[in-house]
């Protein structure tokens, strides 16, 4: 009998060590098949302080190691990417931010360099919907002034799921049926077009918290344990720049990354401080503003994540201001447009009138300020602003970003209604009703337009 219990044993020992042999050959497998698509990261490259040029694969594995050939794209949809974590090893190859360069960037900010940002800003990150539902397109936003980056950054999400992503339809219903990785994919393809055209389409720079701090607190400079943590990568090109912020996502992403923040020093340090002073003009000197205990984005940093320059106003061109001051406005049409209605604004000021070239952007889709409050209108017709008979009568969708809405809101727009009928619509909703902020919105874009909610209640 003790012979038997023996042999039992011996043969669930063998047992196990094959199915261990097993597990780790099929670990090996599978180690082989990410290490094959990873991104294409060995053929990143990136540029150092020194101005050498450096691969991925040398900054993560270290020089001279080698690595198997990538295929130089994102991975397809039957392979899943696991995020790194959102502290990067401080060997990962970029260069170590200076306590010159971090007191330029606070400067740059907050107009002085001893102010730091307040909570609100600390736990804003990008986050996503549930994918496959009415907002799988479409970001959490939090409260605060880090509310007006994400909605920025949701109108080139937009424009990457609706018009730059190849073999996908321009409808509504593809922006609800888009999976995880799609919404990964639609991140950092957002997130890189935009530090991307901030570096005037000649470099991108990409921070990233490492677990080393390179800077000390000074009287000056009081530490925020993070800024004194970060990493700088250079990019020479636009595909490896969405490639590695795609292999970085999590430090974006993740909860308690900082990832508004990163990103907004990664815009600004793509930009450059040189060309950013020269974008601002006296009506700005500084970035944030601050408000009830926090920060607000002032104009020239939406303009930056819309166009690509730090403008610090919304009309076209350069107009001179109450004290024959030079101030700076928008050059060129963008992507994504602008609109903004506010219930104390006057119609009177020409400098707060938004000028055509971000009224009439190359696509229909504008961030909009209304009353304060950022959203996103959008329509999935790519030809509604190159075809004057589709103005006539078209669909619009609103995303504002703040709860309960559980799905965005389908607006009809008629720009040629007769006079009875927009009398008629006053009064859909009760006796003496007014055109609602969104509606002003609107208005201001297309004149005289009626705004069918269909079925929903107009936001007052």
């Amino acid at each position: 009998r003790t012979m038997q219990v023996s042999d039992k044993e011996q043969c669930s020992q063998e047992l196990d060590l094959e199915e261990i042999t097993r597990k780790i050959s099929f670990l090996d497998k599978w180690r082989q098949i990410f290490s094959y698509h990873r991104l294409g990261a060995n053929n990143t490259t990136l540029q150092n302080h020194e101005g050498n040029h450096i691969t991925v694969d040398e900054t993560e594995d270290g020089p001279g190691k080698p690595q198997p050939t990538g295929q130089g794209h994102l991975p397809s949809s039957s392979l899943c990417s696991i995020p790194k974590p959102s502290i990067i090893s401080s060997k990962s190859g970029g260069f170590p931010i200076s306590l010159a360069m971090a007191m330029k960037l606070r400067q740059s900010l907050f107009g002085n360099t001893i102010h730091v940002f307040s909570h609100d800003w600390k736990k804003a990150y990008f986050r996503f919907h549930d994918p496959f539902s009415d907002l799988a397109f479409a970001l959490e936003v939090g409260k605060g002034g880090a509310r007006s980056i994400q909605m920025a950054v949701q109108g080139s999400i937009i424009k990457y799921l609706l018009f730059t992503r190849k073999g996908k339809d321009c409808n509504f219903q593809s922006l609800c049926a888009i999976s995880k990785q799609e919404q990964e994919q639609a991140l950092a393809a957002a997130l890189a077009s935009i530090v991307w055209a901030a570096g005037a389409a000649e470099k991108a720079t990409v921070c990233l918290v490492t677990e080393d701090t390179y800077i000390t607190s000074t009287p000056d400079y009081p530490g925020d344990d993070f800024t004194e943590r970060l990493q700088l990568f250079e990019l020479v090109e636009k595909e490896a720049t969405e490639k590695f912020i795609y292999d970085h996502l999590q430090s974006f992403k993740g909860e308690g990354s900082h990832g508004v923040i990163l990103f907004l020093y990664s815009l600004i340090f793509s930009r450059t401080f040189e060309r950013l002073q020269k974008d601002l003009d006296a009506s700005t000197t500084h970035l944030l503003q601050p408000s009830a205990g926090g920060f607000l984005c002032r104009q020239a940093i939406l303009n930056m994540i819309l166009t690509g320059r730090a403008s610090p106003n919304v009309f076209n061109g350069y107009q001179e201001g109450k004290s024959q001051e030079i101030l700076h406005g928008v050059l060129t049409r963008s992507d994504v447009g602008y609109l903004q209605w506010g219930k104390d604004a006057s119609e009177d000021d020409r400098l707060a009138q938004v000028g055509s070239m971000l009224k009439t952007p190359k696509l229909p889709i504008w961030l909009c300020n209304i009353n304060g409050n950022p959203s996103v209108l959008f329509s999935t017709n790519r030809q509604l602003l190159s075809d004057w008979k589709a103005e006539r009568r078209f669909d619009l969708y609103l995303y504002r970003g703040r709860p309960p809405q559980q799905k965005p809101v389908h607006l009809t727009v008629d720009t040629h209604s007769h006079h009875w009928e927009r009398n008629q619509h006053e009064d859909e909703h009760g006796p003496g009703r007014r055109f609602s902020p969104v509606e002003m919105a609107i208005r201001t874009k297309w004149r005289e337009a009626t705004v069918n909610w269909n079925g929903t209640i107009p936001f007052l």
